[in-house]
């Protein structure tokens, strides 16, 4: 091991930078100071270019999602709307899966619309496909409006609670770190329902992450800050890895 190699504290250790998917782990009593924020900062902007590198080079016939039995007692979600530009898992055939209409389908579905630059998402509530359109960036959303003109439910002003929250990301490994854009709303958005949820005595729900088998690297990779929240199963095409103890409880696995 190199004695004066550069890299990055993670939770009390340091990580030295190697080339993607591998770290050097050495130990340091330092932590949680502006240095270390910086450095972690930088290091997953490097490893973002890299993550992005490998989406370009995957399939697409390998983007889509089936339809799950793992999500099927849920009552409510959130779910991200998939955007192929960005070489995202495929959520389109899970969608349609939730929106079925009763008896097959009982869910109710909050899906995000950006309302700024300033990390400020909304989940709505949407009850078809139709119900989105594209924003200027040709990525779909939900009109804040329905078709009878009536304000869409803000899932953080809804009385009842999600189970499952359907998280997109750049990388994953199988502690449950995310690794995602850099833009900050998923994180500002699942702190501010977290918040809301232990306000009303609420079931935290579960954060699951679509992810291709090449989104999940080894542990320790991705660097993360005290503020950062772990995710709690993966889906990738070779299955559920449920993370926390919670998912292994309530996951129909």
């Amino acid at each position: 091991m190199r004695a004066a190699a550069k890299g990055v504290l993670v939770s009390g250790q340091l990580y030295a930078q190697q080339p993607y998917g591998m770290l050097l782990r050495m130990t340091s009593t330092n932590c949680n100071t502006g240095d270390e924020l910086d450095a972690i900062f930088k290091q997953k902007k490097a490893l973002r270019t890299q993550v992005r590198k490998t989406l370009k080079a995957i399939d697409p016939s390998l983007r889509s999602q089936q339809g799950a039995p793992w999500f099927k007692s849920s009552r409510g979600l959130c779910a991200y709307i998939s955007c192929s530009a960005l070489r995202e898992v495929d959520t389109s055939k899970l969608l349609s899966h939730i929106l079925q209409p009763p008896p097959a389908g009982d869910k109710k579905l909050y899906v995000p619309r950006v309302e700024d630059k300033n990390s400020h998402m909304r989940m709505l509530n949407i009850s078809r496909i139709d119900d989105l359109v594209a924003n200027s960036m040709n990525i779909l959303e939900p009109t804040p409006v329905d078709a009878d003109g009536n304000a869409r439910q803000d899932v953080l002003q809804a009385n009842d609670p999600v189970d499952i929250m359907l998280l997109p990301g750049l990388a994953f490994d199988k502690s449950g770190r995310r690794l995602g854009r850099g833009g900050g709303y998923y994180d500002t958005f699942l702190k501010n329902y977290r918040d809301l949820a232990e306000t009303r005595n609420w079931t935290q729900p579960l954060l699951v992450a679509l992810s291709y088998s090449q989104q999940i690297l080894d542990d320790g990779v991705i660097p993360v800050t005290s503020t950062d929240i772990p995710v709690d199963a993966l889906v990738s095409p070779e299955g559920v890895i449920p993370i926390s103890s919670a998912a292994f409880d309530r996951m129909d696995l």
